[in-house]
């Protein structure tokens, strides 16, 4: 027979972000009655340290992830917690998503040096982000703005926005306000003209498979609309891509028992969008069912094919 440690071992990325969700699930375990004790394990992931290239130009999935994953499997850490848009669709063998937390604003927000949206921007201002996504969305409402790469945390990424760097960054709202960062807040974009990344706003916590030790804690920190709501969506996003970022946009609703989710792919250039919208009863079945459905019809009116010209426009301008 196994013996627990006494103290649970949460593993985290180290940024001030991260941190903050991390200590945010350490707080909701502690709150329950006879729990352990716990402990912050930070790890440094290949996102972390490969910070001179846009992530898009980086081979491979779960950048952020697979390092905290690796020593979850390892026995070094009994939780990983994540922001549930970084974890990959597909979950490596022995781990298990074990809760989906209640999702903040899953809205993208424009920050910006002198409080202009995204649209009252002046034309040619230079705009930061490392997201093909939100660089095709921008794209197709400002062609005429100038596209710039953004990495590093968020504090690191609004501080460079007010030296100058840029004349507006996009980021996750989440994040912003999570990190008490609100007043930087110049415009939080509508989700359908500017629909957000799979599972943006939720914090995902793994566990090894079948640990109940783990589970115990983690089963009450679960939540039935953001659960249903990533479900849908990530079943989506496993439909539609193939390994690489994608320029993917989609929102799933809980309304009453109804489950609805909307999705849009875009070309880089904003030139071409595709977009679908389904519902369907909700449960934990259907919502896999409803992102499978959502997707099929994408890739009926040709994501597959859109897709795959913007992979290889992106290998070409990396030189791949």
């Amino acid at each position: 027979m196994t013996i627990r440690p006494v103290t649970i071992r949460i593993g985290t990325r180290g940024s001030a972000l991260a941190l903050w969700q991390a200590h945010h699930v350490a707080a909701l375990v502690k709150s329950q009655p006879g729990a352990p004790a716990v402990e912050l394990v930070r790890i440094k992931t290949e996102g972390d340290v490969r910070t001179d290239v846009p992530l898009w130009q980086i081979g491979g999935r779960a950048f952020f992830t697979k390092e905290i994953d690796k020593a979850l499997l390892g026995n070094e850490i009994d939780i990983a917690v994540h922001s549930l848009k970084d974890l990959s669709t597909v979950l490596d063998s022995g781990i298990e998503l074990a809760a989906a937390l209640e999702r903040e604003d899953p809205r993208d927000a424009v920050l910006s040096r002198t409080g202009a949206g995204l649209m009252d921007l002046p034309k040619g201002a230079r705009v930061g982000t490392s997201s093909l996504r939100r660089r095709a969305f921008i794209a197709r409402l400002r062609p005429d703005i100038e596209l710039l790469e953004l990495r590093g945390n968020v504090p690191t990424r609004i501080e460079r926005m007010q030296k100058g760097d840029y004349d507006a960054i996009i980021l996750a709202a989440a994040g912003v306000r999570r990190l008490n960062l609100d007043q930087h807040i110049s415009e939080l974009l509508s989700v359908g003209e500017f629909p957000p990344a799979v599972s943006q706003g939720a914090i995902g916590v793994c566990m090894r498979t079948g640990d109940v030790e783990a589970g115990r804690w983690l089963q009450k920190l679960d939540n039935r609309a953001s659960r249903l709501a990533t479900t849908a969506e990530r079943a989506l996003l496993r439909r539609l891509e193939g390994g690489c970022q994608v320029p993917l946009g989609a929102l799933g609703t809980l309304d009453g028992e109804t489950l609805r989710l909307h999705a849009a792919v875009c070309a880089l250039d904003g030139t071409k969008i595709l977009q679908a919208s389904s519902e369907m009863p909700a449960s934990l079945a259907n919502a896999t069912s409803l992102g499978q459905r959502v997707a099929d019809d994408l890739l009926a009116q040709g994501a597959a094919e859109l897709m795959a010209n913007e992979r290889t426009a992106r290998s070409l301008a990396s030189g791949g």
